[in-house]
């Protein structure tokens, strides 16, 4: 988001932030299954090197200064990668749990099959989600939005099982005709008013736009809402995300916390504030139905969590009605809602990936894949289920974990915004949330254990550590967050002063 008077000077920085992972995903592709040291290396290097470049770019960016690359791409529209403020955000989030779920992702397929092919698709998949944080103008997003459709295909389909193949060609299905609809979207509005580049405000070219032609303006909002609403799970374009949970429990964490999702509501944030803006969308009236339809999707999301007795089902569904708290959070439209929807891009990517981690482990070290398998689990693996423990808190809403802080954003921009009955859904989301977290909790360290002997894989030990290290460590940040909340450069000062365009 770039406002008047920003600095902003050309630099090779954004491309060699996509190289990063770019470099080891080809790699990789190369590598025999049994090079696993040289496989280990480049995924960890490729991962480590983003999270420095990150670290570094904080405060630079933050003081005012803008990297840009641009280069021709289509006749009269360039290829245009920024770092900026929200860019960067994104990006620090998707290299720190890149970071961690590649650790996992080595410790879960010790033991499994097409690894180079696996980690090279899962390194294009952080290609493609660090090329959409970075993205300066609508036609780039485009066409990085798109490759994490195709990257990410043979993550979900990787078993090659009757359901993998299944749960793929069904995520195929939805995510090419959502792109199909944000493509169309995105041609017809460069066609009306020429490349539409990503600023503060909105594209004046947009809001000019609006004023002409309001019912042409509506439509494209439309359009290109659909194209984001698919990857974003808003209803009733959800039904990919529980099929999909067929993939690898790292695929999962992948596809949650930290890429697809993320990306369909970190696009619907950036249709919202930096190509119409939130003042033009305003007067368009399409806010008002983009929250109804964020509500719905946080309620029915948690009503059908209810229903699931499969543990990663009951998390999917629960990833339908966490995510649409950011869209609820930028449809509002006001600093302090907002800055709770933005927000809650970091805290729900720390608490959903705490979750699917545990569910792996739970999976991989004791075979237990259903929530009534649950009952004592928590005495045979106590690390575990105090993570889950923590990740299903925040989710609910209880403090210190992170939920509280964007729910308690979300609620007092509601009512600053004179929307009240907001913070009723809120409320009832919250009681939804307890709803189909408290009892599996309760089961995990209160319930009678089945004999050992029962277990699909007897085992009293934690997993290995390779994926319970990761585990703790995002189930502390989820703590974390909050603890810091008040601190410079916190997730919650960043969104703040990426909403306010102000220095955290």
């Amino acid at each position: 988001m770039i406002g008047s008077g920003t600095e902003v000077q050309a630099s090779w920085i954004p491309p060699v932030i996509l190289l990063t992972s770019l470099v080891p995903a080809l790699v990789i592709f190369l590598l025999r299954e049994e090079q696993r040291r040289a496989r280990t290396v480049l995924n960890l290097a490729g991962a480590l090197a983003k999270v420095g470049l990150v670290a570094v770019l904080v405060p630079p960016v933050l003081a005012g200064q803008r990297f840009e690359w641009r280069v021709p791409f289509v006749p009269g529209t360039d290829l245009v990668l920024r770092v900026e403020p929200f860019a960067l955000y994104f990006l620090g989030l998707s290299a720190f749990l890149w970071l961690l779920t590649t650790i996992y992702a080595i410790g879960y397929l010790r033991e499994g099959r097409d690894r180079s092919r696996f980690f090279g698709f899962f390194s294009l998949c952080v290609v493609a989600t660090s090329g959409i944080a970075l993205s300066g103008n609508l036609v780039t997003f485009v066409v990085f939005y798109e490759l994490l459709t195709l990257a990410t295909y043979p993550l979900v389909a990787h078993e090659q099982t009757a359901a993998a193949l299944r749960g793929a060609r069904t995520y195929l299905a939805y995510t090419l005709a959502g792109g199909v609809a944000l493509l169309l979207g995105a041609v017809w509005l460069t066609a009306l008013v020429g490349p539409v580049e990503f600023a503060a405000s909105g594209s004046a070219a947009v809001g000019e736009l609006a004023e002409r032609d309001p019912a042409t303006a509506r439509l494209l909002f439309a359009l290109l809402l659909v194209g984001l609403a698919v990857k974003a799970a808003l209803v009733p374009l959800h039904g990919w995300l529980p099929r999909a949970m067929v993939a690898p429990a790292p695929v999962s964490a992948l596809l949650h916390a930290v890429a697809v999702v993320k990306a369909g509501v970190f696009g619907i944030v950036l249709l919202v504030d930096d190509v119409f803006g939130a003042e033009v969308a305003q007067r368009l009236g399409v806010l008002g139905p983009l929250t109804v339809l964020a509500c719905v999707t946080i309620l029915w999301g948690s009503v059908r969590a209810l229903r699931q007795d499969g543990l990663k089902a009951r998390l999917a569904y629960s990833t339908v009605s966490q995510v649409a708290y950011v869209t609820l959070g930028v449809a509002v439209a006001g600093a302090t809602a907002t800055t709770g929807g933005v927000v809650h891009i970091v805290h729900q990517g720390l608490m959903k990936i705490t979750l699917f981690f545990c569910a792996g482990l739970l999976a991989s070290t004791l075979g237990l894949t259903r929530v009534s398998e649950l009952s004592g689990v928590g005495r045979r693996m106590p690390l575990t289920c105090a993570a889950f423990t923590v990740g299903a808190l925040g989710m609910i809403g209880v403090p210190p974990v992170a939920g509280y802080v964007t729910k308690w954003y979300l609620g007092l921009g509601a009512l600053e915004a004179g929307a009240g009955w907001v913070l009723a859904v809120l409320v009832a989301s919250s009681l939804l949330n307890a709803a189909y977290f408290g009892p599996v909790v309760a089961r995990m360290w209160w319930g009678t254990p089945a004999p050992e002997q029962d277990l699909p894989r007897p085992r009293r030990a934690e997993g290995p550590w390779a994926m319970v290290g990761p585990t703790l460590v995002t189930a502390g940040a989820s703590v974390v967050v909050v603890l810091v909340a008040g601190l410079p450069f916190s997730p919650l000062a960043m969104a703040r002063a990426i909403v306010e365009g102000g220095a955290p």
